[in-house]
């Protein structure tokens, strides 16, 4: 995570001053070894079969269906 301080948007109504703010940088890109990253990375996450027909079933009830 990168944190800076800087300009801001002059609609953000979250910054500390009109116009002067913070924002947050994540870089979750996949590191290599090469990076100095050895720990094995981590699998995708699936949904299961059964879990995707369930939020399948609910999208339009919660009103962000496709």
């Amino acid at each position: 995570m990168e944190f800076v301080t800087g300009p801001a948007e002059t609609l953000d109504h979250a910054t500390r001053m009109p116009w002067w703010g913070s924002k947050v940088g994540i870089d979750a890109t996949r590191k290599w070894p090469t990076e100095g990253f050895t720990r094995p990375w981590p699998g995708d996450i699936v949904m299961s079969a059964e879990v995707k027909r369930k939020i399948d079933s609910i999208w339009n009830r919660l009103g962000i269906g496709p």
